[in-house]
């Protein structure tokens, strides 16, 4: 296929326009395709679009590599083949048994690049990390945005220096040692720059979600829908070397057909997994608390009805982090109010989910289905006691270093770290990092800009909190307030935090108990009024004391391996001072 043929099935006629030339392209009448001549290849570097029937506005290729001029502009065609890859002694990163971390480029660093990113890999490394994670990198509509209003789902976006940079980025991790993990959105489009719908049946209204119509996937032209994604998914394993996807909202990616999108998705990754000799990993973001999202293809259903599973690797589970915040917190409104005992962390410890089929006040319904958790293992479950969506869509986009303790965030830490899943931290949150983590967007109609804020304001009046305090997600000062603040890592609190987490991914990777994901293995005892829990995993003993006062918890041990706080004292039981945790054998 030429990169100058398109999918235009409505089109009567389609135009190139290539470097300030206009060419005719070859209908296929039975395929809906536009074909350029063969041999028509001017390499990368030239300026293309499209004009369809009667118009004279070249639109941007849907399938666009790069959109040096924004998501208006003209195409870029761009070789992935021409970068020197240095990285052919990559076997890879399994999901099992790793450390993820989720960065925003725009503010993980002041320059906001993927090459700047690249000097705070070694950071990265020490800290104990497996997998980068970066939210979306696709076009978006102005200079600084979350990711998640991408329309060119092929671009890298030139905010971040674009493809080449991002391959660099990639060849740099996998020299230091690091997966990568790119976060990709095939749920919705953003609001600016959508140029799909006017050349094929992308969308359709068979079933609307919170961002409009549904991107396509069961009605008519779905074919070529799924191909456009399945091959977008192909593209960031081969041409990028990413080594895992993470799946925006998949729980809007409706799909009645014979086998729904995800599997077919499963199975082309785990085809290309075997072709590349190295793990190629989907993760799933749901808020549906459905096992059937990563149970084996092959493996039947956990559920009631033994549904087939689609068979992706991995999936969020955000109940964990819900039970974390609350235990730490107090908070009990909105979805924290079912959370409010600590019995949901000691369920959620046990079971993965929360909500396993029981009642959501929140969602006013039964919500979610059980684990089979004899045969789930536990790192099949991402868990976070603070990510991008945790922090963000709090009102002022506070973390929880802003309202906690040193011995508070070390129990989050350690929990998590700890926890018989694969634990994921967000940038920052491993030095206590006093910036906060906020909503922003540039977009530059002035009309979308302000309904975006009046509904991020309306959005927060109607979970209770104070309104007056929402930042404009427009003002500049917005994003520059989220960017990370690299003086503070080795000072004060900061670093006793990072000290802390440091500690503690080494102690996961030095000791085979706590990446043990077989979840019959795990238990918790816990005391719901002392506000205390001990979490077991096989020899080791995760105590944890949540309440203000002392607490002395019955857990004998030989070695202590871990403490945030000296003042821990061990012996047939364990002495443990207000907000801290302590590991033993």
């Amino acid at each position: 296929m030429s990169v100058y043929d398109v999918w235009a099935p409505t089109a009567t006629t389609v135009r190139l326009h290539l470097d300030g030339e206009v060419l005719p392209l070859t209908a296929e009448p039975a395929t809906g395709w536009w074909r350029a001549p063969a041999d028509l290849d001017r390499g990368p570097g030239h300026r293309y679009g499209f004009l369809l029937d009667d118009g004279d506005t070249p639109l941007p290729d849907p399938r666009s590599r790069r959109q040096p001029d924004g998501v208006h502009g003209l195409s870029e065609t761009f070789d992935p083949a021409a970068f020197a890859w240095t990285d052919e002694a990559w076997t890879g990163r399994q999901l099992g048994g790793a450390v993820i971390y989720e960065l925003h480029l725009g503010t993980f660093t002041p320059e906001g690049t993927l090459d700047s990113a690249i000097e705070k890999l070694p950071h990265l490394v020490e800290l104990g990390v497996d997998l980068v994670e970066l939210l979306p990198v696709n076009g978006v509509n102005g200079r600084w945005n979350w990711g998640y209003d991408g329309v060119d789902w092929f671009t890298v976006t030139d905010n971040y220096g674009g493809p080449e940079a991002y391959q660099r980025f990639v060849d740099a991790a996998h020299a230091a040692g690091l997966g990568v993990v790119q976060d990709v959105v095939y749920n919705h489009l953003g609001p600016s720059g959508n140029y799909l719908p006017v050349f094929g049946p992308y969308l359709s209204s068979k079933h609307a979600n919170t961002w409009g119509d549904n991107v396509n996937l069961d009605d008519d032209g779905a074919h070529e829908v799924r191909e456009f994604i399945l091959d977008n998914t192909a593209m960031w394993f081969t041409d990028y070397h990413v080594d895992a996807l993470r799946l925006d909202a998949v729980h809007a990616l409706r799909d009645d057909s014979p086998m729904h999108l995800l599997q077919e998705m499963a199975e082309r990754t785990a085809a290309l997994s075997a072709h590349q000799r190295r793990p190629l990993t989907l993760i799933a973001e749901s808020d549906m608390n459905d096992p059937r999202l990563i149970t084996p293809r092959d493996g039947g259903g956990s559920g009631p009805d033994h549904r087939q599973g689609y068979g992706l690797d991995g999936q969020w589970s955000d109940d964990f982090h819900h039970a974390l915040h609350v235990a730490l917190t107090g908070e009990t409104t909105g979805w924290y109010a079912d959370f409010a005992s600590l019995d949901s962390l000691a369920k959620v410890l046990t079971k993965g989910f929360f909500h396993d089929g029981t009642w959501s006040s929140f969602r006013e319904t039964d919500h979610g289905f059980p684990i089979d958790v004899e045969h789930m293992p536990g790192w099949r479950l991402v868990v976070a006691n603070q990510n991008h969506d945790q922090i963000g869509n709090r009102a002022i986009g506070d973390r929880l270093a802003a309202s906690l303790d040193d011995g508070q965030l070390v129990i989050a830490a350690a929990l998590t770290l700890a926890s018989p899943f694969t634990p994921m931290l967000f940038q920052g949150e491993e030095w206590a990092a006093s910036t906060p983590w906020q909503f922003f967007t540039s977009h530059p109609e002035a009309d979308l800009g302000e309904a975006t804020a009046k509904g991020r304001i309306a959005e927060f009046a109607k979970l209770g909190w104070d309104e007056s305090t929402v930042p404009d997600p427009q003002d500049p000062e917005t994003y520059r307030r989220s960017k990370l603040d690299w003086s503070e890592v080795e000072q004060g609190r900061h670093a006793r935090v990072l000290s802390a987490y440091r500690r503690l991914a080494a102690l996961r990777r030095a000791e085979p108990d706590l990446t043990d994901p077989r979840l019959p293995r795990v238990s918790v005892e816990h005391d719901a009024d002392a506000r205390w829990l001990v979490l077991t995993r096989g020899s080791l003993r995760v105590a944890v004391n949540f309440a203000e006062q002392e607490a002395r918890v019955a857990v004998p041990c030989t070695e202590v391996l871990f403490t945030s706080d000296d003042a821990v004292t061990a012996g047939e039981s364990l002495l443990l001072p207000p907000h801290s945790v302590a590991i033993v054998r």
